[in-house]
């Protein structure tokens, strides 16, 4: 990631030449063939980088207003500041995991009586979030904003992430400085990275932004993806993991570039690996909603999961699953699983 776009292109051009019909090399080397390839099923994954700094913004619009709605209703949904900036905070790099670990419930302070003190208490309101993040590449010198036509000098390639969150312990802490306990429990991406070269086949119009950013958030070429994303639980009682929303990321309202030209405008420098979350993904429709809060619309409904099975929110034992894959002319190009198992808590 550190090397930049050269090396990134030189590697993918080398490896598709490499694993081409037409290239002997490994094809009629067994024993090379051997060494260089190791069954899926055998291989244990790791985190693709080491990631020193964590970001996530809150980039779609369809999320923002749902969430808006419930507690601030529909004239109040979008606070004034969020169509001018791609609105984000520094989340918890330490506690960012890769796919299949476990996650635990946590306990925490809440306030389910708001007209009693808070408590400590186990959370009873866990949440995921569909997400994806893009990962960066050179490092940018303190003091300099990465301008705008050399942001995509700085995107590596992408994952799939669940932004787990508490959202009882998120509700009773978050003014006025926004997430904290709620969201640094645990963060999952998916192992396996894919290039911005490899997405540019999937690129479509950026979506129409009103009021016009201002001039630094500008840029007239189109930086947005049509990525499907999926998101499944599976629990004691299912035969199979049952889908609860199905998403895209082509819903983002601020691109990645417009993301990473306003994080670094102040002169904020990146990293090697540093990880940008795009915030929930929700779509259109009710089934397309990125979190259990909107899915069951802050506890008013309830999701069926078939066999007699409801849920609101997570329950223990639950393994949540996400993928993202992008559909080619008889090609697919698959961001692999983002999953976790939840944990019961830790006794109070």
């Amino acid at each position: 990631m550190a090397l930049g776009r050269p090396a990134w292109k030189e590697a993918r051009e080398t490896l598709q030449r490499l694993l081409s019909a037409d290239e002997p090399v490994i094809r009629d080397n067994t024993a090379l063939r051997e060494r260089a390839f190791v069954p899926q099923s055998k291989a244990t994954m790791h985190l693709p980088a080491k990631i020193g700094d964590y970001t996530d913004f809150y980039s779609s619009k369809n999320h923002a207003y749902n969430v808006g709605c419930m507690f601030r209703g529909p004239e109040n949904a979008l606070m004034p500041n969020w169509t001018y900036i791609p609105v984000g905070y520094h989340g918890r790099a330490s506690s960012v995991v890769v796919s299949g670990t476990p996650i635990r419930r946590p306990n925490g302070q809440t306030r389910p009586d708001e007209s009693a003190p808070p408590k400590f208490t186990t959370c009873r309101l866990f949440d995921f979030e569909l997400e994806m993040a893009f990962l960066t590449g050179p490092s940018s010198v303190m003091g300099e904003p990465i301008p705008m036509d050399k942001t995509e000098d700085h995107i590596f390639g992408m994952v799939v992430m669940n932004d787990w969150s508490a959202r009882d312990i998120q509700k009773w802490e978050y003014v006025p400085l926004g997430p904290f306990l709620g969201k640094n429990l645990g963060t999952t991406i998916s192992p396996w990275v894919v290039t911005m070269d490899a997405l540019k086949p999937f690129t479509v119009n950026n979506v129409e932004q009103d009021p016009k950013p201002l001039e630094y958030l500008t840029h007239e070429d189109n930086y947005n993806f049509d990525i499907n994303l999926e998101v499944a639980i599976n629990c004691e009682g299912l035969s199979a993991p049952k889908t609860v929303c199905r998403s895209n990321f082509k819903y983002m309202y601020w691109t990645m570039k417009q993301q990473l030209a306003h994080h670094t405008v102040t002169g904020c420098n990146i990293n090697p690996g540093d990880l940008m979350g795009s915030g929930t993904i929700s779509g259109e429709t009710e089934d397309s909603y990125g979190s259990m809060l909107e899915l069951c619309w802050k506890g008013t409904k309830t999701i069926d999961l078939g066999n007699g099975l409801t849920r609101k929110f997570l329950q223990d034992g639950d393994e949540v699953i996400m993928t993202g894959y992008c559909s080619g002319d008889g090609y697919c190009v698959g961001f692999g699983n983002c999953s976790g198992k939840v944990l019961p808590a830790l006794p109070l």
